[in-house]
């Protein structure tokens, strides 16, 4: 029996978490759950955006599933995802861009990831400052050779270990000479140590027209925390929108699987969400805890249900509830 973390989230988060779990409990794959909380519902309730109770358990059970969480804007608090990164390391974020059926999307047979650094780059808080007058405010930009190293190594075992053929550097080293320029150089001394995978350079605006103009020449993608944000959320867009984006976050010891769209307020317990995006998300960490069978048989059990197009969310060009999708998930992996 494996125990997972499970943080249903703000929003729509409970809504489709509660659907991935049904999911879950219907692969019947020897799992246990600790329910926390984060984000507003936890700070409603205990005061605190990232209980002490949350990450402990994550720190225990080394595994957690997230729905999406909603940090106040403007309200002094950074950001809850980026703090869950950093407490626990969590330095690769891989995000699939992978086609399914009856989708609104321009493209077909994609199948590519972005493997994104996920703790240094623009991102990082230390460093921001704002004149007294209010009219410069400056950022630093960090980047290390140990934080380029270790996500350059973990995309090209990545990419050996799935069977991918082709590593794709993406960086801006023309301009951010310095920032970016440690990154490409350290990533190319890592890919020497991979002769059997292909790699190819490009800088990070040919990087976004490429992935627009022909989007099949890319299998995986690695490259540094702010350009990693900007191009899976374009690589989801490939394949139907952020209902269908899943992310990993995956450190040493720790790794937080989740829906990366966001809490969606608007449509919050009207029980019309799309729970895709988890359910997904679900299967990389089925994956990730040597699973691969319930895994396939999620993902089975979705690619059906979107070819039938009998229980799909509004979305997904259907009316059916989130409950109804559910059930036509829970049906197939049950009859599968």
């Amino acid at each position: 029996m494996t125990t997972i973390t499970i943080i249903r989230g703000d929003g729509i988060g409970p809504e489709i978490s509660e659907a991935t779990l049904r999911a879950l409990e219907a692969l019947d794959c020897g799992l246990a759950y600790e329910f926390v909380e984060a984000g507003l519902t936890a700070f409603e309730a205990e005061g605190a955006l990232l209980p002490v109770r949350t990450l402990d358990s994550i720190g225990r059970t080394r595994i957690a599933l997230k729905g999406p969480l909603t940090t106040p804007v403007g309200e002094g608090f950074s950001s809850i995802n980026v703090e869950l990164r950093r407490r626990f390391d969590l330095y690769a974020n891989v995000r699939p861009a992978l086609s399914f059926p009856n989708t609104r999307s321009r493209y077909q047979d994609i199948d590519l990831l972005t493997v994104r650094e996920n703790t240094e780059g623009a991102y990082r808080s230390e460093g921001q400052s704002l004149s007294a007058d209010g009219e410069t405010a400056l950022s630093m930009i960090q980047v290390t050779r140990r934080g380029s190293e270790r996500i350059a190594r973990y995309a090209f075992d990545l990419a050996r270990r799935t069977g991918r053929n082709r590593v794709t550097i993406v960086h801006k080293a023309n301009i951010l000479e310095t920032t970016s320029g440690l990154f490409l150089k350290t990533a190319r001394a890592v890919a020497a140590d991979y002769p059997g995978i292909a790699v190819n350079e490009m800088i990070v605006d040919n990087a976004c027209m490429q992935l627009v103009m022909n989007p099949h020449q890319f299998d995986v993608i690695v490259t540094t925390n702010l350009f990693g944000d900007i191009l899976s959320d374009l690589c989801a867009g490939l394949v139907g929108g952020l209902g269908l984006a899943p992310g990993a976050n995956i450190g040493t010891d720790a790794a937080i699987f989740e829906a990366v769209h966001g809490s969606a307020p608007d449509i919050a317990g009207k029980g019309i969400a799309n729970p895709t995006a988890l359910m997904l998300a679900a299967a990389m960490m089925l994956d990730h805890i040597a699973r691969p069978e319930a895994a396939a048989r999620l993902r089975a059990a979705l690619r059906t249900t979107l070819e039938a197009r009998d229980r799909l969310t509004g979305d997904l060009g259907g009316s059916a509830s989130t409950t109804a999708f559910a059930d036509a998930v829970v049906e197939r992996i049950k009859g599968g």
